[in-house]
């Protein structure tokens, strides 16, 4: 799952934290405390990933934490959509031609690239199966 390391700045002006993520710079929020910045933060980098899905843009990779440092955590199901986003983006493959491969329409494709939409996980792995990828998941100690 894709965990991306946060900034929290106190803000001196107006109080509370400016919360930023230096991988999805689009992500900025704010909170009057550090609990309410960072439940911000997930909301924030969710909506921020809607501009990267629309422009077809490769989501960047979340660089490693420093020591000490607040990580969100994307969704398994998002981790795996931007996973699926990303392999489209590097093997140039349009949602027609994926639909094509996957012998549905290419408005399904759209929902499995749809930030918002909800899609079962198996939709996912079954797309990346059709661009010769494997989706691997597997539980790790935290």
């Amino acid at each position: 799952m894709f965990m991306y390391p946060v900034t929290l700045s106190p803000d001196k002006k107006d109080g509370g934290f400016v919360v930023t993520f230096t991988d999805i710079p689009e992500a900025i929020t704010q909170g009057e405390t550090e609990d309410e910045a960072l439940a911000a933060a997930k909301d924030a980098l969710e909506t921020s990933l809607d501009f990267y899905f629309e422009d077809k843009r490769t989501v960047p990779t979340p660089s490693k934490a420093k020591r000490g440092q607040h990580i969100i955590e994307l969704p398994a199901s998002l981790s795996a959509k931007v996973l699926l986003l990303n392999e489209m983006i590097a093997q140039n493959v349009r949602p027609a031609e994926l639909a094509r491969r996957l012998h549905t329409t290419p408005q399904e494709v759209n929902r499995l690239t749809n930030v918002r939409h909800t899609t079962r996980i198996d939709g996912i792995a079954a797309a990346l199966q059709a661009l010769g990828k494997h989706l691997d998941m597997r539980v790790v100690e935290s």
